[in-house]
């Protein structure tokens, strides 16, 4: 499970994207629609031409009705059915070329919006995550987006289009019969109330669907990325029932959504459908009374279904429009974050070069008020240095080194390097400067040579595959099928954990910064693969300051300094023999400690 989500998979409600109105939402969308203002006036001018040639029908069939069959005129038949047929060919005609304009225009703005959102997501600080479902972000970056951009490319073009044909019918109807279009307007009020509730009403709807979208998204990610625990535990009838709650949420999520559409939507049909009986009713009198004409009537009809198409249009819209609030919302939640670079004091750029002096002057950090996990550190690492780190889990060893490359900033203190506040200096310059191996490295789903060169993407294959001799995989490398270009599977699953953890070391190597962060990398291989990994390590820290988190004893003997930590303090430092003549917490560990693990052994001491 993802340490961000609840044990049922659902993300934390606490963080619920920020409501915003649904004028918010479209104007910054609308946003997206500059640099293709061509298109969208194309795309609006097509529509209108397309919806002008549709009012050919009803005013020709007025004509055939009235002058042609009533008065007797045969002749004009084929010419009129030939202006009729000529209509429909430019109203499908100008509707080709809009769609087409339309897709190019809206694979354009989806694919700006979703850059930009994916583009922040990069940018936006490591707690972010530690507080968000990756399913979850997935689905704002993919799904969210998609109905964003709804509101923007149809929701702009259908409405403007609508309202034009709206008013421009009901201009139309009241010049030819003021009367019945009066008549006409009569079920306007309960249109426009049904309207007005619906969107009022709708929001909540739609948030909780796609709240419940997400939160299936985030336990099928947890799911796929756990296969092997749940297979290996026998949990499937389990995570089934917890698919299946999440499924079921979203489902009643969907209905709930249906449910009132499918009152709503006829209601309004069934108004407009009132208009429509309302003016046949009154306007067949008057045919039966001689002061309208048969094809005056039939083509008010047609006109006057002209006017209500578009007002159901509008209602569809609306509907269109509640749903993208909703994903706006979740979308502009990231857009909105601030980024890790945003602060003022990141202007300046590490001297070049670094030596690998680093200081930590009495450092605090908390993730809150109410858990602080590292109290008044200090320590003095010389260049080329091996820092040590040791202590029992939840000691605070990770949360130590991740300060150096900003992952976290410090609440209190200051850290230095080569005497330069970190703090100040940009991410860029710092993060370029530094090499973090993991105890349980990733891979990316590319090929070996792909991980390797993300070290140094410019790197010649001279030096690819010096840094993979370095660090003992190259042997290993062409003996796969195909060599360096062997794909290794999501996270590296066709590799062997030291096979990877080679392969992230020859990374490191082969961006050869001159700091290093190692989470100790021998914890979980046999003692073959622990002695090239071993070997690696020397050669990836020689003459590099490196901070270690240590996992076995024999790994940091010598090390040029020792910090032990315990509850977010140093407790004792130097170097191994030092640390046995002070004969305190460390001297205790190291007498029984052999192939054990440090944390065992600090849970050994602490029952003791």
């Amino acid at each position: 499970m993802s340490r961000h989500t609840h044990l049922s998979g659902t993300p934390d409600p606490t963080l619920s994207a920020k409501s915003r109105s649904t004028w918010e939402i479209v104007r910054r969308v609308s946003v997206y629609l500059k640099p293709y203002k061509w298109m969208a006036l194309a795309t609006m001018l097509c529509a209108i031409l397309s919806t002008l040639c549709g009012f050919a029908f009803p005013r020709l069939t007025q004509f055939i009705i009235d002058d042609v069959i009533a008065g007797g005129r045969p002749d004009l038949m084929t010419p009129v059915m030939l202006a009729l047929l000529g209509a429909f060919l430019l109203r499908d005609l100008f509707n080709s070329i809009r769609i087409r304009v339309n897709n190019i225009f809206e694979q354009n703005v989806i694919y700006d919006m979703r850059r930009e959102v994916f583009a922040r997501l990069q940018r936006l600080p490591v707690n972010y995550f530690d507080q968000r479902a990756s399913g979850d972000l997935m689905t704002r970056v993919i799904e969210d987006v998609n109905s964003v951009e709804r509101v923007l490319i149809d929701g702009t073009e259908q409405g403007t289009v609508a309202l034009l044909s709206i008013f421009g019918v009901l201009g139309f109807l009241l010049w030819q019969n003021a009367a019945l279009a009066g008549i006409a307007l009569i079920p306007l009020p309960i249109l426009a109330g049904g309207a007005l509730w619906y969107t009022l009403t709708a929001h909540t709807r739609y948030r909780a669907q796609r709240q419940a979208s997400s939160a299936m998204n985030a336990l099928l990610m947890d799911n796929l990325q756990g296969v092997r625990q749940i297979k290996a535990y026998g949990q499937q009838t389990h995570e089934d029932a917890r698919f299946a709650s999440r499924a079921d949420d979203l489902r009643k999520g969907t209905l709930g959504v249906m449910r009132v559409w499918a009152n709503y939507s006829p209601a309004m049909s069934f108004a407009a459908a009132l208009g429509s009986g309302l003016v046949l009713w009154f306007g067949g009198k008057m045919v039966i009374a001689g002061t309208m004409k048969l094809g005056e009537l039939v083509g008010f009809l047609f006109f006057l279904t002209l006017f209500y198409e578009p007002i159901g249009r509008l209602h569809g819209l609306n509907q269109m429009l509640q749903a993208a609030r909703a994903a706006g919302e979740r979308v502009f939640d990231i857009l909105d974050a601030t980024t890790e670079s945003a602060s003022a004091r990141r202007t300046e750029s590490l001297r070049l070069p670094i030596h690998g002096e680093v200081v930590y002057e009495n450092v605090q950090f908390g993730y809150g008020p109410e858990r602080v996990v590292l109290r008044d550190i200090s320590l003095h690492a010389k260049p080329g240095q091996m820092i040590a780190l040791v202590g029992p889990t939840g000691a605070g060893k990770s949360t130590l080194v991740n300060l150096l490359p900003a992952f976290y900033e410090a609440t209190g203190g200051r850290i230095t390097i080569d005497g330069q506040d970190i703090s100040r200096a940009s991410l860029e310059s710092l993060r370029t400067n530094i090499s973090v191996v993991s105890q349980e490295p990733f891979l990316f789903n590319g090929t070996v040579r792909e991980n390797i060169l993300y070290g140094k993407l410019d790197a010649t294959e001279a030096e690819l595959i010096a840094a993979a001799k370095a660090a003992n995989c190259h042997d290993f490398i062409t003996r796969l099928s195909e060599g360096y270009d062997s794909r290794v599977g999501e996270r590296g699953v066709k590799l062997s954990v030291g096979e990877k953890q080679r392969v992230s070391i020859a990374r490191a190597l082969l961006k050869s910064a001159p700091l290093l962060i190692l989470d100790e990398a021998t914890a979980s291989v046999d003692t073959a693969t622990e002695r090239l990994i071993q070997e690696a390590l020397e050669r990836l820290m020689a003459g590099r300051t490196s901070f270690v988190i240590a996992h076995r004893l024999s790994t940091i003997r010598n090390a040029d300094q020792i910090l032990v930590l315990r509850a977010g303090q140093i407790i004792e430092r130097g170097t191994h023999d030092e640390l046995l003549a002070l004969d305190g917490l460390y001297a205790r560990l190291a007498r029984i400690q052999n192939t054990t693990f440090i944390e065992e052994s600090f849970e050994k001491l602490t029952e003791a």
